[in-house]
Formats: structure tokens, sequence, C-alpha cells
């Protein structure tokens, strides 16, 4: 559905300013940047930062918001035959953003840096990871009717997301390329789906 004039305006005020920050974070580094300063570059009042992003943080990890969305819709819109645990390690197992980009191994490094020297930025981190699994969790007990079994998965397959981030961000350290991360998270992501198959590969197979 296409957005009305007003939608398109915001979307791009929250564009620009998760842009504007983005350059400035990875100009400067994280603890840096002060949320005055990136208003100040685009244009824009404090206020403004504040009605679109509730915390610096999350002028950070912007994109992190459409994550979610997207992989509950991979799950919510699996197949009919098709487990949780297969819709969520097929998308999962994907690169995207930066990782994605042939050309982006030196703007990935800088950004896995600042996250790794921000206790902030992982504070923050480990709440966004919270939430995810809150959000995802609440879509199977949906479908199943059994909260308890439904945090259980969640918990594991959020986990998997984690142990394959983390994977990723020791490999950009190390000055691995993207293609040769890329690469390796399909096979961890493989080694993930074997590991849990036992477990779950029955678990919640949507009805046709």
């Amino acid at each position: 559905m296409e957005l009305g004039l007003r939608e398109r305006k915001k979307e791009q005020t929250r564009q620009l300013l998760a842009d504007t920050a983005r350059r400035l974070f990875t100009e400067r580094g994280f603890e840096n940047v002060t949320v005055t300063e990136v208003a100040r570059a685009a244009d824009v009042s404090e206020k403004t930062v504040f009605n679109y992003f509730p915390t610096k943080e999350d002028l950070f990890y912007n994109r992190l918001e459409s994550f979610e969305s997207e992989l509950l819709a991979a799950v919510r819109g699996r197949s009919p035959g098709e487990s949780v645990l297969a819709a969520f390690m097929r998308f999962v197992s994907r690169p995207r953003g930066l990782l994605a980009e042939k050309d982006a191994s030196e703007e990935l490094r800088a950004i896995t840096t600042m996250i790794a020297e921000s206790p902030a930025l992982l504070a923050r981190e480990r709440q966004i990871f919270e939430r995810y699994t809150a959000s995802l969790a609440g879509v199977i007990a949906e479908e199943t009717g059994a909260a308890v079994e439904a945090w259980i998965v969640s918990n594991a397959l959020i986990g998997v997301h984690r142990a394959l981030l983390n994977y990723v961000r020791r490999g950009v350290l190390a000055g691995r390329s993207n293609a040769a991360l890329a690469r390796g998270v399909r096979a961890e992501a493989k080694q993930a789906l074997a590991l849990l198959e036992e477990g779950l590969a029955g678990y919640a197979v949507k009805r046709g």
C-alpha cells in the first residue's frame, strides 16, 4: 500500500536522522556524538530526534526494528507444512545490511568496533534481543496456544541468531571479508539447524 504524503515525509525525516547519526557515529565514535549534534547536523530540533528515536542508542540500532518485523512476517507467512524452525533458519541465514554489500567491510568493521567498545550499546542490544524473544514467543503462542513451549522455542531460536551475530562480529574484527563471512553464516546456520531439528523439526508445523 502506497504511503500518503504525511507518512512519506515522516519516513524521510526518520531516514535523514538515521543516516546523519550513522555518519557522525562512524566518523567520531558513538560515545563522542550527542543527540544535540545529530539534530544540528540534520537541521531539526532535538525534540524531533526524540520523537523518532527515544534514545541515542535507538539512533544507532535503527535498522533492528525492521529486522524484527521482517522476522515475524517470515514466521507468520511460512508455507503450510513448514515448521517455525525451518522458516526462522532460512530467514537468519540470509546475509543482509552491510554484510550483504561487497564493498562495506570497512564500515562494518567500524560499526562492530563501536558496539564492542560501548557498554551502552551492548546493554541496549540485550534489551532488543529480549524484545525479539518476547515478540517471537507471542507469534508462536498465538498459533499453538502453548505459551510455555512458545517461550522455550523462541529463546532457542533467538539464541541461534545471537550466536550467528557473534560469529560475524568475531570475523569482522579478525579482518575476514564480507563474502567469506556470508558463506560462514550459511554454514553455521546449517549446523545449528541440524542441531535443533531432532527436537524441533516437528514442532508447530503449519496446517494447510
